[in-house]
């Protein structure tokens, strides 16, 4: 690459920069040979590679750190807003604000999500997800509260027990004992159950909640009560509505060590043939980490009944709405495609 003879006058990087600064460094050069390259003062340079710095992680589980010209761009974009209101991009877009707030607000979509839907609306304005998420903390949308905005997740790495768990004195199978096919999501059919609870001491029902963890499809049912029985009857009738093709999309269900799934032969045992629908892990105790996807679906579910909310008051309509809310939102780590639509999908080749 042809370098600058001469330095350039000062001035700000701008995004064109931060790219053949991110191509630069990324591909072995050192801050010294991209400020020769570019033109600008090394200090300058040094100060952009830390400000967009982050530790990658390489498909051999390595890491090593590059630099992001979008994280870089992001924190520059905060910093100019904070300088006071002549400097908001977003403050002369009337139409666009109040087509993420009302997304965010009506639909309950992350600001992420809605600036994808507004993407898709048309909209030729854009701005980054970090600098909408400062305009929310700076009241620029008086619609939008912290409690229209999804939980940030949590990330805990916790040592796993090998003690063996037992269930009604019958020795049942943990997630250790699961095939490694079940780890890398890259095979439809293995799901992870749980049930989420209303308010302590006053609701007797609950949900019962089930996810797919390759493509994140979810099946919410609401039980009368938390007891097993209630927990097999439903899983009965899922399989009825399944059919033959039950154990075909439901290959493998891991849950955790409550009570209401302690009936592991009859969780196990088909209601419409003889033998097994399907086969069951139990996570350690202690470690509802070990369903991730089933923990993330849940905060999903807590955007819309909070914590202390009487499920007994909550109509099959309101779960029916949730289920699909839940399987329709867009997803990240999708492409922003909907968990039901990867759903159909799997189910296209099952039946091909």
């Amino acid at each position: 690459m042809q370098q600058s003879k001469t330095k350039r006058p000062y001035r700000h990087l701008n995004k064109e920069d931060r790219i053949r600064i991110e191509t630069l460094y990324n591909n072995g050069h050192s801050g010294r040979e991209i400020s020769k390259i570019l033109g600008f003062n090394q200090s300058t340079i040094c100060r952009e590679l830390k400000k967009g710095m982050y530790e990658h992680t390489n498909s051999d589980l390595t890491t090593t750190y590059k630099y992001s010209y979008n994280k870089a761009q992001e924190i520059t974009e905060i910093n100019v807003s904070k300088r006071g209101p002549k400097y908001l991009k977003i403050d002369k877009q009337k139409e666009y604000a109040e087509f993420i707030e009302k997304d965010i607000v009506e639909n309950k979509h992350s600001p992420e999500v809605a600036l994808v839907e507004a993407k898709k609306a048309g909209f030729k304005f854009h701005i980054s997800v970090r600098t909408l998420y400062n305009y929310i903390d700076m009241d620029l949308f008086t619609g939008i509260s912290l409690s229209n905005l999804p939980v940030k997740r949590k990330r805990n790495k916790r040592s796993i027990s090998v003690t063996k768990y037992k269930t009604l004195k019958k020795e049942a199978p943990l997630i250790t004992d699961r095939p490694e096919e079940v780890e890398d999501r890259k095979i439809f059919g293995h799901w992870e159950m749980d049930t989420v609870k209303g308010r302590k001491g006053v609701t007797k029902g609950c949900l019962l909640v089930l996810t797919e963890r390759k493509t994140r499809k979810e099946i919410i049912r609401f039980l009368k009560n938390q007891k097993s029985e209630s927990v097999v009857k439903e899983l009965n009738e899922i399989e009825k509505i399944f059919g033959e093709k039950f154990s075909d999309i439901f290959k493998s269900i891991t849950v955790d060590n409550g009570s209401e799934f302690s009936d592991y032969e009859n969780m196990k045992k088909s209601a419409i043939h003889e033998g097994d629908r399907v086969e069951i892990y139990y996570c350690h105790p202690y470690s509802s980490w070990e369903r991730g996807s089933n923990e993330n679906g849940n905060r999903f579910i807590r955007r819309i009944i909070p914590k202390g909310k009487d499920f007994d008051k909550i109509t099959s309509d309101k779960v029916n709405k949730i289920e699909y809310w839940m399987n329709n939102y867009p997803r990240r780590m999708f492409g922003f495609k909907t968990a039901e639509e990867l759903y159909q999908k799997e189910l296209r080749k099952l039946a091909s």
